[in-house]
C-alpha cells in the first residue's frame, strides 16, 4: 500500500510548480469552478478576472486546459480570448484541435438515440424540470424544483438501464450519456501523462474522478505532484472538499487563486492579497 502524501502547504505547491514550469499543467471544470452556476445554463458566463488567469498561465506553464461537462461549440464562445487554452467537452468525448470540434468516434452512434432520449424526457418529465440537449448528454435540471429530485432520478435510472446508458448526478441536475470511457479522470489521466505537477479545480462530484487519476499518478510515480483544489458548496457537501488540498469558498476565488501563482513566476508583480496554506 502507497504511504499516504503529507499535506501540501500552498507555497510549497507553487515552488514546485515554478521550478517546473513547463512540465506543469493546470486544469479546470467549468460550471461551479470558474462560472457560477445558474438556473439558465446557456446564460453562464466566466467570472470576472477568471479567463484572463488562464490565458496568462498558458505563457508559464505546459499545459492549460478547461474539462467540462458542456458542449465543446459552447466552451469555444467563452475562451475565444484564450485560444491557448485547450477546450474537452461532453467529460471529453468532445476535443477543440485547431477551432474545430472533433467528436469520439465511440460516441457518435450514440447521438440518435440520445435525441430520443431528450424527446423523451420533454414528454414524460413535469415542465418545470430543464431538459439541456448536449447531443450526446442529455442534462435534467431540477434547480427550479428541488422536491422533483425523487422523480426525476428514477425516471434517468430507468432510462439508464433501458437504453445502456451511464448516470452522472451533480449540482441538482441528473445527466445520461453514452456508456463511453470518457469522464474527467480519464482526460486528466491522459493529460497529465507528460507532466510532473499537475493542478485540477473542481466543485462536484464528477470532478472526483479527476482527483482520483491525479491520486493513482502519484502513488505509481513520487517525482509527480498533483494539486487538487476544491471549490466549496453546500449542494454537494465536503465530500470533495475533503480529498482536495485546498479549497476556495467560490468561483470568484479561483482567479484570486490563480494571481497567487502567477505573482511567484518571475517577471511578474505581487498581487494584493495572499492565501495562506
Amino acid at each position: 500500500m502507497a504511504t499516504p502524501r503529507a499535506p501540501l502547504r500552498f507555497a510549497e505547491a507553487v515552488s514546485a510548480t515554478v521550478s517546473e514550469s513547463r512540465k506543469s499543467g493546470f486544469f479546470f471544470d467549468f460550471d461551479g469552478t470558474i462560472a457560477p452556476i445558474m438556473r439558465d445554463p446557456g446564460a453562464v458566463l466566466p467570472v470576472p478576472g477568471a479567463v484572463e488567469r488562464l490565458q496568462a498561465l498558458t505563457s508559464l506553464v505546459g499545459r492549460v486546459a478547461v474539462v467540462s461537462a458542456r458542449p465543446a461549440a459552447f466552451l469555444c464562445e467563452r475562451f475565444s480570448r484564450a485560444p491557448q487554452v485547450a477546450l474537452f467537452g461532453l467529460y471529453g468525448m468532445q476535443t477543440v484541435v485547431d477551432g474545430r470540434v472533433r467528436t469520439e468516434a465511440a460516441a457518435e452512434p450514440w447521438a440518435p438515440i440520445m435525441r430520443r432520449l431528450a424527446a423523451d424526457a420533454a414528454r414524460d418529465l413535469p415542465g418545470e424540470v430543464l431538459i439541456e440537449d448536449k447531443a450526446l448528454v442529455v442534462s435534467l435540471h431540477y434547480r427550479a424544483v428541488p422536491a422533483l429530485r425523487g422523480a426525476v432520478e428514477r425516471w434517468a435510472s430507468g432510462k439508464a438501464v433501458e437504453l445502456g446508458l451511464r448516470e452522472q448526478h451533480g449540482r441538482m441536475v441528473v445527466e445520461l450519456r453514452p456508456p463511453v470511457e470518457c469522464d474527467k479522470g480519464t482526460v486528466i489521466a491522459q493529460e497529465a501523462e507528460t507532466l510532473t505537477r499537475a493542478w485540477y479545480f473542481g466543485d462536484d462530484i464528477s470532478d472526483g474522478r479527476a482527483f482520483d487519476a491525479l491520486r493513482c499518478r502519484e502513488e505509481r510515480d513520487p517525482g509527480f505532484m498533483g494539486v487538487r483544489v476544491a471549490v466549496a458548496n453546500r449542494e454537494t457537501g465536503d465530500e470533495l472538499a475533503r480529498r482536495a488540498d485546498f479549497t476556495v469558498d467560490s468561483p470568484e476565488d479561483t482567479p484570486v487563486l490563480l494571481e497567487q501563482v502567477i505573482s511567484a513566476f518571475p517577471g511578474h508583480p505581487p498581487p494584493a492579497l495572499t492565501l495562506d496554506g
